[in-house]
């Protein structure tokens, strides 16, 4: 299966995406995420089409993929090809035909311009521009069955201009001369277009901000024929795995690495929101897109491209980005039969007025004010511009969403249920004490040989505290959820290392962290002491203030772990669970009302699936982080409350997005059809819709600044 990642140029709205989205399923494609906002499309190719014979496609349908653009604009004259680029180029095309067609608008009475065939060369320029544009995308997706607004402005722009040239022909005098009607509604819905994708564009501003810090210049360390160390500046881009780099104070990593040499202070705030500089030190690892504050390292390349922290940042995002949540369903069944109604409001509006009114040219004049007034785009991206800021502010501040459902589902969340270890701890334990039937150092050493296979917290603790190279070699070696390690050496004696309940009836002492079992026999027990996380008190205080309840959900014994929920303010402990009893709890209590799962292990994973959100630690394992829905990216829970707050108010801002485009469209369409814009109707109506999806925008774009907490 290839995984295909576009940016396709034309789209407009969710019709567009709509369109893109069913092409592709029809062709075969799956895992399908089409982000209106940006063009970025993501889908799986799993045989039949090939990529090409899908280029073609979307390309027929009037859109247009990024890498198949030198092909495309060389066919076309240089002149053209310019103005039909984009919006603002058409707009400024069009403008001085449109201004000396509108001069008498203004009382300025030129003789010469009023003439009918010099109103018809002038508004030519423009319309065949327009149909170019418009009319060719409009024609394109009634081929496809999923008419967009350009039809609507196609229809409008097309009614005035042939009215005009029959009036010019038959010379009907003045009162069929509407060339300027053409005109400003092709002008000036380019312009409102451009308006339009620069403010949703304004939204992509903090993504942007991760996309530039990508490519950088590195300093790349190499050794001549002496052995003697040189540098020379080389693109980041062009790193592989294993180079050696120097970064210097001031400068930004340009991939993930892992220090070799020299410590510093290295801010990690545009991946993770946290300002404050961390120190780092020689085996630490560094995240390309960090800046050392201070200090010098050298370095060697561990990631590049793709398989970088930010790369996988930058495609969980885009690809959320490109879901679509709950809300937004109802916006969508109305989009796809938006322009079918509005195109039936214009004859019903045509018909009545020329009935009531008496005269065809006003009724004429009302049914394309209807037309060119109405704004389906203002629908379809109610929420996928609330969601872009949504997520890029997330991802700006260390919270990644991994589908944009989860921000929509914060705003029910009633409960939150946290793992113990790793979570609201440190995960940083020290060996506090042990006890072993054998020699100390063959205890330390079975011990090790067990634990470095493992992902456990407990495990790379006591596995990084002794550590030897004189370790066994297994025969086997697994490790098994909520119980632990489970291997058979050599001469086949079978070890057991893990809980509590590795030792039921072997010992009355069930207090300690780690027993170590020997063929059934007990042989020693190991306690660890954790670290309380110092942000975990007031993130349970936090969430208390907020009615949510919080409960602990541990496989620890009982005694920790409700003393633990006693100095935290935790109001339901719930102990001694394997994995599956986590996630019969998680699932019991996601019935009862919508629940948050915070954990970072392994036997979290199920749990943090079956969630209404499942929320991770970036140093959480990897099987959790893929189960989860959200990951805090700052090694904490300090980003929690961020993360509730974010989610409530995206949801809200598109309640107030689609609340605005509905109204906009309930209250414009009637006052046009009545004939409340007057004369000058379809000109007013092509500039109000252009700045209606600009007001959608702005508000969008406050959720960069607004308190969310």
């Amino acid at each position: 299966m290839e995984k295909v990642q576009w940016k396709v140029e034309g789209m407009h709205c969710a019709n567009c995406a709509l369109t893109i989205n069913k092409y592709l399923q029809k062709k075969g494609a799956a895992n399908i995420t089409v982000n209106p906002i940006d063009g970025d499309v993501m889908f799986d190719l799993n045989g039949g089409a090939t990529q090409q014979q899908l280029v073609q496609g979307v390309e027929s349908l009037g859109y247009k993929v990024q890498f198949a653009e030198k092909e495309r604009t060389e066919s076309k004259p240089f002149f053209l090809s310019a103005v039909l680029s984009n919006d603002i180029h058409r707009f400024w095309f069009c403008l001085p035909f449109t201004l000396l067609l509108m001069l008498h608008m203004f009382g300025i009475h030129i003789p010469f311009l009023m003439n009918p065939w010099v109103q018809l060369v002038l508004a030519l320029p423009v319309y065949i521009v327009g149909m170019m544009s418009f009319g060719k995308s409009g024609f394109k997706s009634l081929q496809n069955r999923m008419p967009n607004m350009d039809v609507l402005v196609t229809i409008g722009s097309s009614a005035a201009f042939i009215y005009s040239v029959i009036g010019t022909i038959f010379n009907l005098g003045e009162g069929y001369m509407y060339y300027e009607t053409t005109a400003t509604i092709i002008t000036l819905v380019s312009l409102g277009e451009y308006l339009e994708h620069a403010s949703i564009k304004s939204t992509q501003k903090a993504l942007k901000d991760l996309v530039r810090s990508q490519k950088v210049m590195a300093n790349m360390i190499a050794f001549d024929h002496d052995h003697k160390e040189l540098i020379f500046p080389i693109e980041n881009t062009q790193l592989k795995v294993g180079d050696l780099v120097l970064i210097r104070t001031g400068e930004q990593v340009p991939s993930d690495c892992k220090i070799l040499w020299g410590e510093a202070q290295v801010n990690e705030a545009l991946l993770t929101g946290e300002s404050s500089p961390i120190h780092k030190k020689a085996k630490d690892p560094i995240i390309g897109g960090s800046i050392v504050e201070e200090g010098t390292l050298k370095a060697q390349v561990t990631a590049v491209g793709d398989d970088t922290v930010l790369s996988n940042i930058l495609n969980l995002v885009k690809k959320a980005q490109g879901e679509k949540p709950p809300v937004q369903k109802l916006a969508d069944r109305i989009s796809a039969v938006f322009v079918p109604t509005v195109l039936s409001i214009a004859v019903v509006t045509l018909i009545a007025n020329w009935i009531i009114v008496g005269a065809f040219t006003p009724a004429l004049l009302r049914a394309i004010a209807v037309l060119v007034i109405a704004c389906p785009c203002a629908m379809g991206l109610a929420t996928p511009a609330a969601i872009a800021v949504g997520l890029g502010r997330g991802a700006r501040n260390g919270i990644l969403f991994r589908n944009s459902k989860s921000l929509e589902l914060f705003k029910n969340i009633r409960q939150v249920v946290f793992d113990k270890t790793g979570t609201l701890t440190t995960g940083k334990f020290q060996i506090s004490n042990f006890k072993s039937q054998i020699a100390e150092e063959e205890f330390k050493r079975i011990v090790f040989s067990l634990e470095k296979y493992s992902t456990h917290p407990l495990a790379k603790t006591i596995a990084s505290q002794w550590k030897t190279s004189n370790d066994i070699r297994w025969k086997k070696v697994e490790e098994v959820k909520g119980k632990g390690m489970v291997a058979v050496d050599t001469e086949g004696n079978e070890y057991a290392l893990g809980s509590h309940k590795l030792a039921l009836g072997l010992t009355t002492e069930e207090n300690h962290n780690i027993y170590l079992v020997k063929n059934n026999e007990l042989i020693g027990w190991i306690d660890l002491a954790d670290e309380l996380r110092p942000e975990s008190k007031f993130i349970v205080q936090y969430l208390k203030s907020k009615g949510i309840k919080t409960v602990l959900l541990s496989g620890d014994r009982y005694e920790k772990t409700e003393a633990l929920a006693d100095i935290l303010g935790i109001e339901e402990v719930v102990a001694e669970q394997t994995p599956e009893q986590k996630l019969q709890k998680i699932e019991e209590l996601t019935n009862q009302q919508p629940t948050i799962m915070v954990g970072d292990g392994i036997n979290d994973a199920p749990a943090l699936a079956k969630a209404t959100i499942g929320i991770s630690m970036s140093e959480a394992s990897q099987l959790a982080m893929q189960s989860a829905s959200v990951v805090l990216m700052n090694s904490g829970l300090n980003k929690l409350p961020m993360a509730l707050g974010l989610g409530k108010h995206t949801y809200l801002t598109i309640k107030q997005n689609l609340f605005w485009a509905f109204a906009y469209n309930i209250v414009a369409i009637p006052v046009a059809a009545v004939g409340l814009l007057g004369t000058y109707g379809p000109t007013y109506g092509a500039l109000i819709m252009g700045l209606s999806d600009v007001v959608l925008a702005v508000n969008s774009v406050r959720l960069f600044v607004k308190k969310v907490q």
